[in-house]
């Protein structure tokens, strides 16, 4: 078994950012479990955490340790320090992102600064929202969409990028130990 951090939880495939006043008992929650029943290993906060883990820490250690984000942007997950920071974390560590955008389009969304944030974590997350905005993701109206349908479109695109990435890493690793017989 794998693992992704140092208190010892298992590496999770996929972490789910979003804004839990928006998201968390719709979007966010289906596609944890539909993951869970492919056989994935997601990572969701209230799935995941328990009682006495540290926030950050654990939140950072899945964010370093999965191969694919899953951004659901919702019309109030730019009040959230907690998800700009998930964001900004998934597209500095280069990992692939797919954004959902849950009943917004991207031109709304747009980091606000109410003075309480450093203007350094303002300038982090103002850049990783514009890499979000400016991907290829999917657009969902909650109140017309189908359900199904988006948490299905976005497992289906999450396992074709986890295997594209297990077969670059198998190359990569190949690579490596041909470089390191020819040495």
């Amino acid at each position: 078994m794998q693992y992704c951090n140092k208190v010892a939880r298992p590496a999770c495939d996929v972490f789910i950012n979003h804004r839990g006043i928006d998201t968390k008992r719709t979007i966010a929650t289906l596609l944890y479990d539909y993951l869970g029943r492919r056989n994935l290993r997601p990572f969701l906060d209230n799935k995941n955490m328990k009682p006495g883990d540290k926030l950050f820490d654990n939140i950072d250690s899945a964010i370093m340790g999965c191969k694919i984000g899953v951004a659901v942007l919702s019309p109030r997950y730019c009040e959230s320090y907690f998800c700009l920071h998930e964001l900004a974390l998934l597209m500095e560590s280069k990992k692939k992102v797919i954004p959902i955008f849950c009943d917004i389009k991207p031109s709304q969304l747009c980091v606000v600064n109410n003075g309480l944030c450093p203007e350094k974590d303002i300038r982090r997350f103002k850049w990783a929202l514009e890499e979000a905005k400016y991907t290829v993701g999917l657009p969902f109206d909650s109140t017309k969409g189908n359900w199904t349908e988006v948490i299905t479109s976005t497992s289906d695109i999450i396992i074709k990028s986890l295997i594209e990435i297990n077969k670059e890493e198998r190359m990569q690793r190949l690579l490596g130990r041909l470089e390191w017989r020819h040495d």
